[in-house]
């Protein structure tokens, strides 16, 4: 058997014959899709990445070819060549499907196993078993269809940036540990027993560092890494495009991007998307929406019902505006569609949001029911229907509480979710939207201090300069998210460049002066030779890719992704290493009971 492609060598992939090549003599390699064994005929269907071609084999056909293709099973790699003809069968649904491969030459360049699955899109098998086979995955055309778009977004990105005249600069992937956030992946060093690099969380400070060197326009398709649970689009290793521009202002840097989003659209999607695209403040989206990644395909608004409520009797009610609100939203028809034990598995929903409760009407064309009614007086029950514009068939949902957060997230979640059921927007459609005038910090109960809504390296708006220290809950940030159909997509902000105003920024953070010195001392000198007022953006790659082809994780667009416990099953790392490295680093292991 020969094992060599020296006897023939590919001229054609298989996705590319037409009628038009009918006559010529071709070559071509792939996997065997399939055998079909009809006596004297035999078909092989060959797949590459391009597509599927199906060869031919008869009477006419030399014995040892036809033996050797009787052979044959799927996934087998084999070099062909003969003559393209026309198919008397045409195959309406391949683009190859009015022509066939008359071979004349076939070599099994290698043998294959009967596979775990079969290597058709819809494939059966389930994710753990897809990913520990993930090479066999990645054989899927659906599959390297979406590792070929990733890659034009990715060609468009370079392309487009270059013309803006950004430069393609290399940030390093050993860096200073500079917790702040997310943890960080550590890195022993050898030649410096006890002390670490970590892996970049982004490459903020290297391209800030970047402006200051005169680059002016960076970009840079960067990989990062973060210590975090996983979610459906998040993973321990991502790709971001990253960039950052001098001497400008949001309006630039927003301006840039949505040239970048119209020109990938139209290259990649094939689509043309309007611009510029709406914008809402955090505060307006929080209050309208109940997240500050909206999703405005459809309405279903949150209606704020706190001020009809102030006299109210109900405990509920009067409990949670103490110091929160009540907020409803009107679920048009829901009252038809959902049944009353439907209406309570959405109260566990809105519970796992830290809502206490969901209240209800159902407003059915010959009764009505509530949950809370009964005990409004008749102008609180009116002011409420009124507000959300209650018709027969609707579904009222309310959440009361004493903090407001809660509020905005279970009704914000509830009505995406509803949404998502029973399909209130328009599938394929895109909705884009800024999100801007963000607050610069978020108190956090468990560590007792502010921490950066952002980064720590975001200009506080010049209004709320002066506040700074002295009421860190009322600053505002320069910052701003591009989302889409209710993800960010990407995020940004300008950035600090002025030593004082970063140390007074690390100060509000409750870093002591020694400390900041020791974290970012690096920064702060750089500041004092000269830095450029700056600002950027980065647009996590993998989520972009999902958004685009509407997948429902992450990992169905990254060609070896880690699963929930950041572990990678082809591999099967992380794995102990050799008790000889561990030495070599100068550190060893200590399991906590039960690992």
């Amino acid at each position: 058997m020969k094992q060599q492609m020296e006897s023939i060598k590919r001229t054609m992939t298989c996705g590319t014959p037409r009628i038009a090549d009918i006559g010529k003599e071709i070559a071509v390699a792939g996997w065997v899709q399939r055998r079909r064994d009809l006596g004297n005929l035999l078909f092989l269907d060959l797949r590459d990445r391009s597509g599927l071609l199906q060869l031919a084999f008869d009477d006419q056909t030399a014995r040892p070819i036809f033996e050797e293709a009787s052979r044959c099973r799927s996934e087998y790699v084999v070099a062909a060549k003969g003559t393209l003809r026309r198919r008397e069968s045409p195959n309406h649904d391949l683009k190859t499907g009015e022509v066939e491969l008359f071979v004349t030459e076939l070599t099994i360049l290698s043998e294959s196993k009967t596979p775990p699955f079969e290597i058709v899109n819809q494939v059966k098998a389930g994710m753990d078993l897809r990913l520990k086979y993930r090479y066999l995955d990645l054989r899927r055309p659906e599959m390297q269809q979406t590792l070929i778009l990733r890659h034009k977004i990715v060609k468009a990105a370079r392309d487009y940036f270059d013309q803006e005249g950004f430069i393609e600069v290399e940030t390093p992937i050993l860096v200073k540990s500079t917790p702040e956030g997310a943890r960080d992946y550590l890195v022993p060093s050898r030649v410096h027993p006890g002390s670490f690099y970590a892996l970049p969380q982004s490459p903020q400070l290297y391209k800030q560092m970047l402006m200051m060197s005169g680059i002016d326009r960076y970009l840079q398709i960067a990989r990062c890494f973060r210590d975090e649970d996983l979610r459906a689009d998040r993973q321990p290793e991502f790709t971001q495009i990253d960039l950052e521009m001098s001497f400008v202002s949001e309006e630039d840097v927003i301006a840039v991007n949505e040239g970048f989003m119209k020109r990938l659209f139209h290259d990649v999607m094939g689509q043309e998307i309007q611009t510029p695209f709406a914008r809402l403040s955090y505060q307006e989206a929080m209050e309208r929406f109940g997240s500050d990644k909206p999703d405005v395909r459809f309405s279903m608004e949150l209606c704020d019902l706190s001020d009809l409520l102030t006299q109210t009797k109900c405990s509920v009610f009067a409990n949670a505006l103490s110091t929160g609100s009540v907020r409803g939203i009107n679920f048009k028809g829901g009252a038809n569609q959902l049944s009353r034990k439907e209406i309570d598995r959405l109260t566990d929903f809105v519970k796992t949001y830290r809502a206490k409760g969901l209240a209800f009407t159902r407003l059915l064309a010959d009764t009505e029911s509530s949950s809370y009614e009964k005990y409004l007086a008749p102008q609180e029950k009116e002011g409420i229907r009124r507000r959300l514009d209650a018709q027969p068939g609707d579904l009222l949902l309310l959440v009361a509480d004493p903090c407001n957060q809660v509020v905005f997230d279970s009704l914000g979640a509830l009505r995406c979710h509803l949404a998502d059921r029973f399909s209130l927007y328009e599938p394929g459609t895109f909705q884009f939207l800024w999100i801007t005038d963000f607050p610069l910090f978020e108190y956090s109960e468990e560590e007792g201090r502010y921490l950066a809504k952002h980064h720590p390296f975001t200009a506080v708006a010049p209004q709320d300069e002066d506040q700074l220290l002295t009421a860190p809950e009322t600053c505002h940030a320069r910052a701003y998210d591009l989302i889409l159909n209710g993800c960010e997509l990407g995020g940004g902000s300008i950035r600090i460049h002025q030593k004082a105003l970063q140390e007074k920024m690390f100060q509000a953070l409750g870093f002591s002066e020694e400390e900041a010195s020791k974290r970012f001392g690096f920064l702060l000198e750089a500041f004092e030779y000269g830095a450029p007022p700056h600002g950027g953006m980065a647009y996590g790659l993998d989520r972009l890719v999902m958004l685009l082809l509407q997948k429902e994780s992450i990992r169905d667009v990254i060609a070896f992704p880690k699963v929930q416990n950041a572990s990678e099953p082809m591999s099967g790392c992380p794995s102990p290493v050799d008790e000889n490295q561990l030495n070599d680093l100068s550190i060893g292991t200590l399991l906590k009971e039960g690992e």
